[in-house]
């Protein structure tokens, strides 16, 4: 059984910074692409970012202000997000692509709301 925790979110006045972590736990035997993507109210879910082995890949609107990481070791992914504003506010969530045996298995975290407002 393989999980995903996310942490991080939380309420923020724009121009601030939040980072959002996600774990992953249970039986795999490695980890392919880790990716953030978001869902805003009547929106659909869209790509904010992603790393594989060594390549990282941004939406246009967060290109500059926000980072993706990893941390293999922990089989953690991590999205720090700088300068923050309003269009930002959504549901995160983290998706991770993990290598189950001979096959793939594409997972999601449970999200996590992040609320940009003064």
């Amino acid at each position: 059984q393989v999980q995903l925790v996310e942490s991080g979110g939380g309420l923020v006045q724009p121009g601030g910074s939040l980072r959002l972590s996600c774990a992953a736990s249970g039986i795999f035997f490695g980890i392919d692409v880790m990716g953030w993507y978001r869902q805003a109210p009547g929106k659909e879910r869209e790509l904010v970012a992603r790393i594989d082995t060594d390549r990282r890949n941004y939406a246009d609107d967060v290109k500059g202000r926000f980072t993706i990481s990893r941390d293999n070791a922990k089989n953690t992914v991590y999205l720090q997000m700088n300068s923050l504003r309003p269009e930002d506010t959504a549901v995160y969530y983290c998706n991770i692509v993990l290598y189950i045996g001979p096959q793939k298995g594409n997972y999601w975290g449970q999200g996590t709301q992040v609320t940009v407002s003064s």
